[in-house]
């Protein structure tokens, strides 16, 4: 018989689709350079299909809802909405280095059940190692440097654990396809066979993925379609800190956040993360002035930091660090023609302080403001917030959740906030800050300077 040569395929690994030829952009979602080859096999691995049986939703909801389990860290249950749910499949991302397994052990740690942690990339002594640096002594933690995945889902199912660590999906290989691992073919295969063990047997997966350098999860992105929660670790060689991140949460609300800090004993929660942040801050200095934040339900104040100076060639510097760049360009252009101060012929460097990344809106008016600030050389009052949305007319728009913000900034011991017209209402004059409510930049600038 004439043998059976592969079928080849070209999958995008930005949206996941395939194609039966090569493009140099993909024709889905337009991306460049994003379709990798695989080979679909022939080869039959002898896996029994197991189906289920249909239920009716009424029977679905005559039960308890389930029980989450909590991670033993308070931080980690806040983003993951309350603990980790049975039968959930998530996906960890980070840099290399950031704190994915460190956190991955802090886990099995806490939960106080029996636990399963595949290490492909380490054996199990050097695992053991780091859990001895970190003080995990769990008796319910079951090490095992298995990379095959048939192997991984037999000892799943004669361990029986409540949660499973994979790390990382990028070494996990499936024997029956002809790729490598990390390979789109075999990240396609084992995270489904993996989504398949964690909803038929109420197990909770979690599987670590690397980050690419645009910050992406590697390999396709249908692994962000397939799990229920996709959390990301996020850091900074200079700072002590970690952040983790819930880009999509099923069971919980997104964009929430926890922050850690890391020492040589492993992570530590910091319960007052605005104090970290505002730990060295400047005052009486001009181009300062401090922003409430608000990172999924959490606010916290954060330094912002702006430095205005005579560019010294014929294209002046627009330089910043945890903003939009393009949103720091509109706010120089609305500071030059709407309040008169000449910004075309400066350098404008701006920095949050602490490493924090902010997209929100109504973080323009405080840049806006420390800009003004320091080129005019006029310090903004230490024991005032600002925030609120900058039009192009030189609005200030309103702010979601406007109480949260300002009552994290009482507790530390400020007194006056600029807000916008928009946002007061009753509630706010009852949080005891000094309120300005104002419609307009201008009307800001009258109070600040």
């Amino acid at each position: 018989m004439a043998k059976i040569r592969p079928k080849i395929h070209f999958l995008c690994s930005a949206c996941g689709d395939d194609f039966p030829k090569w493009y140099g952009q993909c024709p889905s979602c337009k991306e460049w350079g994003s379709l990798s080859e695989y080979k679909i096999s022939h080869k039959k691995n002898g896996r029994k299909l197991e189906t289920r049986e249909s239920r009716s939703l009424a029977s679905i909801l005559a039960q308890e809802p389930g029980t989450r389990i909590s991670t033993g860290l308070k931080e980690a249950d806040r983003v993951l909405g309350g603990g980790l749910l049975s039968g959930s499949l998530l996906l960890l991302g980070g840099s290399p280095g950031v704190g994915k397994s460190t956190l991955a052990l802090h886990i099995c740690a806490g939960i106080d059940r029996k636990a399963f942690y595949v290490s492909a990339e380490e054996s199990e002594e050097q695992v053991g190692l780091r859990a001895r640096r970190l003080n995990v002594n769990s008796e319910h933690l079951h090490l095992s440097g298995e990379n095959e995945l048939d192997g991984i889902i037999s000892h799943i199912e004669r361990i029986c654990p409540d949660l499973v660590i994979i790390d990382s999906i990028q070494t996990i290989m499936n024997s029956g396809l002809d790729s490598l691992p990390g390979s789109p073919s075999q990240l396609r295969d084992c995270g489904q066979r993996f989504l398949e063990v964690s909803k038929q047997k109420g197990v909770i997966i979690m599987i670590i993925g690397h980050v690419t350098k645009e910050g992406i999860i590697a390999g396709p992105k249908m692994l962000e379609h397939m799990v229920d929660t996709v959390l990301y670790m996020e850091g900074d060689d200079r700072y002590d800190h970690r952040i983790l991140r819930s880009a999509k949460n099923r069971f919980g609300a997104t964009h929430e956040v926890g922050i850690f800090s890391m020492n040589e004993e492993g992570l530590k929660e910091v319960i007052n993360p605005s104090e970290m942040f505002l730990a060295e801050r400047s005052k009486e200095i001009p181009g300062t002035c401090i922003y409430p934040s608000l990172e999924g339900t959490r606010p916290i104040l954060v330094e912002v930091q702006a430095l205005v100076s005579n560019a010294n060639f014929g294209t002046p510097q627009r330089n910043v660090n945890g903003f939009d760049f393009r949103r720091l360009s509109m706010l120089m252009a609305v500071l030059e023609k709407r309040m008169g101060i000449v910004m075309g012929t400066k350098d404008v460097f701006v920095n949050l302080v602490g490493g924090l990344r902010v997209d929100d809106p109504a973080a323009d008016l405080s840049i806006l403001c420390a800009a003004a600030s320091s080129a005019m050389d006029k310090a903004i009052d230490e024991n005032i917030v600002l925030l609120g949305e900058v039009g192009l007319t030189g609005e200030v728009r309103s702010v979601s959740r406007l109480e949260y913000r300002l009552t994290e900034a009482k507790t530390l011991g400020f007194k006056e906030a600029i807000v916008p017209k928009g946002s007061f209402n009753e509630r706010i004059k009852k949080i005891g800050l000094k309120i300005h409510s104002v419609r307009s930049v201008n009307n800001a600038f009258k109070i600040l300077f």
